[in-house]
């Protein structure tokens, strides 16, 4: 296996389309140290709000243009230093191809040549990346076992593959003459949410969507192989970093079934009956019957399909009911030969101007991004999670205190499809997450409630957490600082605290585990602002999940000095967070510690001068609950530079809860 190759600057050619802006989102988001600058010309098919997910990222730049036009390809080749080229950008739909072949002469043949003589003259490619297609290889014979290998022989049978073979030609040819390192895919058909409706199986849900008939080509027994986006832009992921320059790479799978199956599966999902909807009509001038490749060389590379066929089609078919109308009028595109001069074309759309416009906005900030002056560029709307809770309560009397427009979602955060519904009905500008599983009363509930813990602390907060980049959507997600207590390097009492870069080390409860776990998992979502809330404190001090309010009712407290929020201060702090777009993980607490004594002697002395209370060992606590708690000093520093007037935990406590709720008078 080659050494793993590592770009620096990468050009996705027609990233707006349906597999590159996967390929492009997954890239962008997986390796903030890579810069991506995508150019797309904006065709039919194409769509910015596909590249979304990546537009507010530094490392993203996108720019409007042709691959024909050479001096726009050698400026960004030598502008943006572009070590690595990954050329999707193409005429695809076979359908098109047999009405207007010269265009697909001059997008995929042309195009590509263009490319590759640029990176020719500049000299400083170290990857060039061919995306090509099995139809490639022809029709495969209905009876073999085996399918087309990368070494079998090119025999294209329409406009669209012909044209693709003669580009892949041309990458061979400049590979061999003038060295260029080339890498060259042929794959499978993909589906999956965003894909123009032109191809089968978008078609088959839009036109199920509207009642209307399904319409097959011919009797319906042409077999193709289908994966998801998402495995297909995996596999992208693979052959940049491990495949070898001069071979070819075919991205398949072995499972197959009829265009007739397919149309059937998708009539399952909407509860039709397939004998009323599907309506068989004149076929293509040449149909090929089967595709079938042989993807033994990627696997080796270490790549695998994830999807199954049932859960890929069933997620797709929620997306585009989700989003029925993210393209527009496609009427042209449902027909059962649609032409390209009956689709809609999307690029003088006011649509596409304001989102022009707001990449273009984005990309300013790529040379030195900033959080600064960003909180009014928009009208802001919160969609909040949590109603019934604590958090979740007090975030919306902020909002309405600031005159921030807010709706608390209604659908459950382990159901995709209801955060779906909730995105679309509120339109919000930025996702708040205050649901969880806390305990009733405390943590001890959670170990024997551990599946329910599970579904919302982990399942919940992960599917919103993916729904919300996939909408392009920022989520302040309040977490927990209970997944540390105090060890060797950071003893009790030594003022040195755990850090947002950290390893938890705390695994006593059910819930500090499950927490721990999906902070962890979060890291790989950019579109999240992980909030590690402590030990919560507030002004309302009859409020039963008050800090202050458990341990003046306890007969015994353990004497432990903690990091703990002070909810008056810090939950503004966490809008405003929103406000900035910040990101990551940030250890959300006052800066400092306090212990319960200290805290119950401010109680005695701004609220009841005669109150007692008496202490325990934490083994003797140990005897009385059922999971052991979280005791930690965390490391304020980080919020308390972004926030220089956040006060020390003792401070905090005294100008927010004790001062507002003072029964003692002052002496």
């Amino acid at each position: 296996m080659a050494t793993p190759y590592t770009p620096k600057s990468i050009l996705i050619t027609g990233a707006a389309g349906f597999i590159a802006s996967h390929v492009t989102n997954r890239i962008v988001r997986n390796y903030p140290d890579y810069k991506i600058v995508v150019l797309d010309k904006l065709d039919y098919c194409s769509n910015l709000k596909n590249l979304l997910p990546a537009s507010s990222s530094p490392n993203f730049k996108f720019v409007k243009g042709d691959i024909a036009s050479a001096d726009l390809v050698n400026f960004l080749l030598v502008t943006e230093n572009i070590d690595t080229i990954m050329h999707f950008a193409a005429q695809t739909h076979v359908d098109n191809s047999f009405g207007n072949s010269f265009e697909f002469t001059k997008n995929n043949i042309y195009g590509t040549h263009v490319l590759l003589e640029a990176c020719k003259v500049t000299g400083q490619i170290r990857r060039f990346i061919h995306v090509s297609t099995d139809e490639v290889y022809g029709e495969t014979d209905e009876d073999a076992v085996v399918g087309n290998h990368e070494a079998s022989q090119l025999l294209p049978t329409n406009p669209y593959s012909a044209t693709k073979a003669g580009a892949e030609m041309l990458v061979m040819a400049y590979g061999r003459s003038y060295g260029l390192p080339v890498i060259t895919t042929r794959g499978n058909n993909v589906y999956g949410p965003n894909q123009f409706p032109e191809k089968l199986i978008p078609k088959f849900i839009l036109l199920a969507m509207r009642g209307k008939p399904l319409p097959i080509h011919g009797d319906g027994s042409n077999v193709r192989s289908y994966l998801y986006c998402e495995d297909v832009a995996e596999a992208f992921e693979v052959i940049l970093h491990r495949g070898e320059v001069g071979h070819v790479y075919n991205i398949g799978t072995k499972r197959e079934r009829t265009v007739t199956d397919v149309a059937k599966d998708v009539c399952r999902l909407f509860n039709l009956e397939a004998d009323k909807v599907i309506q068989f009509v004149d076929n293509r001038p040449f149909n090929d019957q089967r595709y079938f490749l042989d993807d033994e060389k990627l696997k080796s590379l270490g790549w695998s399909e994830r999807t199954r066929w049932e859960e890929g089609l069933r997620k797709t078919m929620e997306w585009y009911v989700a989003n029925s109308d993210y393209w527009g009028d496609v009427s042209g595109a449902l027909l059962p030969h649609p032409r390209t001069l009956m689709m809609p074309g999307c690029e003088g759309s006011e649509e596409i101007k304001g989102m022009l416009n707001l990449f273009t906005n984005n990309q300013t900030k790529m040379v030195a991004p900033t959080s600064e002056g960003s909180s009014q560029t928009r009208s802001l709307k919160f969609l909040i999670y949590g109603r019934t809770g604590w958090i979740g309560g007090l975030l919306g009397k902020i909002c309405e205190k600031q005159g921030i427009p807010y709706e608390y979602g209604k659908g459950r955060l382990e159901e995709r499809f209801s955060i779906v519904l909730d995105i679309q009905t509120v339109k919000p500008t930025h996702v708040f997450n205050a649901a969880g599983v806390t305990g009733r009363p405390n943590v001890d509930w959670c170990e024997s409630h551990k599946p329910d813990t599970i579904r919302t602390n982990v399942v919940g907060t992960l599917t919103l957490a993916d729904v919300c980049r996939e909408h392009g959507l920022l989520v302040i997600n309040y977490a927990t600082g209970c997944i540390f207590e105090y060890d060797a390097n950071h003893p009790e009492g030594s003022g040195i605290g755990f850090k947002e870069e950290n390893k938890p080390n705390f695994t006593g409860s059910f819930y500090s585990k499950t927490k721990a776990m999906v902070e962890e998992l979060l890291k790989e979502y950019e579109n999240v602002c992980t909030l590690r809330v402590r030990m919560p404190i507030s002004s309302d001090l009859n409020n039963p999940r008050n800090f202050i309010t458990k341990i003046s009712r306890y007969d015994k407290v353990v004497n432990i000095p903690n990091s703990m929020t002070v909810l008056d201060e810090l939950l503004p702090i966490s809008v405003e967070m929103a406000k900035r777009n910040l990101r990551g993980i940030w250890n959300f607490t006052n800066p400092g510690v306090v212990s319960h004594n200290e805290i119950l002697e401010m109680y005695k002395k701004y609220m009841d001068p005669s109150y007692k209370w008496t202490n325990f060992t934490l083994e003797e606590q140990a005897k009385v609950i059922v999971a052991p708690r979280s005791n930690n000093e965390m490391d304020a520093a980080k919020l308390k530079r972004e926030f220089p007037e956040l006060l020390s935990i003792k401070d905090s406590l005294i100008k927010y809860v004790f001062e507002p709720n003072r029964k003692v008078p002052a002496t």
